[in-house]
């Protein structure tokens, strides 16, 4: 039976466009190509733990509207329960106008609608799904009540809690103590703990501060670095994948999505790890988010085709 991931989190629509350069305030610029796609951190996590072979459930709460509707039955289309995303009447789906440069990198900007809506009650209906997960993954783009909430539940009944801390925000001890497995970018983890990335033992540093709150293995993704993962047994800087970036939309939570999945199965944090970045770095190569992240087989062969002595820094 295929090891259970329940998501928690957000779902958008996203408004897309390619563009040679990102505009200046009060400047205005002649795209190119547009695209519309889902978003949302949630749900775009929920899609790369499917793809990469994970069981998944996905509660949020959407508008009860066209985009919403749209949104469902995508996520459905994945093999995705989505008998706990609710419908709002009084809020639309959220959006993200996202634009993208020549280069991959992104500027976004969210109306959140509906997912700022999402409540503990809408949790505890979840109660028994929340339960019987294998691994639970939030994010921080839905109430932190609600969140909460979820991460309590799973953490009395054994669930592995992996906690992707965007956008960051100051989290008390009583969230952090719950949360087995934390994976913020460096800007992240900076704000998070105050302490500024500029080194390994800056990372150390981090990692043992985030350790101090109860958090027992730390992934700090460092884009062109690699990844940072610490654990009480030991820390590590493990590289990234040399591939030619179309977008970069999305790659973090195509690799906590995956990084959950995979986990699921009981694989090694290490490997799992190296097959989240194997993730994250397909989806860098194509543009959109959801749409982006590879299926299993692509994860799998780019593994195979991918010497470790060619495993450069991406860019």
């Amino acid at each position: 039976m295929k090891s259970k991931v329940v998501v928690v989190g957000s779902y958008n629509t996203d408004l897309t466009i390619k563009t040679e350069r990102i505009p200046r305030p009060g400047e205005t610029i002649i795209g190119g190509v547009f695209s519309e796609g889902g978003g949302g951190k949630g749900a775009n996590q929920a899609v790369a733990a499917a793809r990469a072979g994970a069981n998944v459930s996905f509660i949020a709460r959407v508008g009860n509207d066209a985009l919403g509707n749209l949104g469902v039955q995508r996520l459905t289309d994945e093999g995705i329960n989505t008998n706990f995303i609710y419908k709002d009447n009084d809020s639309a789906t959220g959006v993200a106008f996202i634009v993208v440069d020549e280069r991959g990198e992104n500027s976004i900007v969210v109306a959140s609608g509906a997912n700022a809506k999402l409540s503990s009650a809408d949790i505890d209906e979840a109660h028994d799904e929340i339960s019987s997960a294998d691994v639970l993954l939030v994010q921080l783009e839905s109430p932190i009540d609600a969140i909460y909430s979820a991460i309590r539940k799973a953490h009395s009944k054994g669930a592995m809690v992996i906690l992707n801390p965007a956008p960051a925000q100051s989290l008390s001890s009583k969230i952090l103590n719950d949360i087995d497995v934390i994976t913020p970018n460096k800007v992240e983890a900076e704000m998070i703990t105050g302490i500024k990335a500029s080194d390994e033992e800056s990372l150390r540093a981090i990692a043992q501060k985030f350790f101090e709150s109860g958090v027992k293995i730390v992934i700090i993704t460092l884009g062109s670095k690699g990844m940072f993962v610490g654990s009480t047994e030991g820390m590590k800087l493990i590289p990234a994948y040399k591939v030619c970036p179309v977008d970069s939309t999305g790659a973090g939570d195509i690799f906590s999505g995956a990084l959950a999945a995979f986990l699921a199965e009981g694989i090694s944090m290490e490997i799992a790890v190296k097959m989240a970045a194997a993730s994250a770095s397909i989806s860098v190569t194509r543009l959109g988010a959801q749409r982006s992240a590879p299926n299993r087989k692509e994860i799998e062969d780019f593994l195979m085709n991918y010497s470790s002595s060619q495993a450069e820094v991406i860019g």
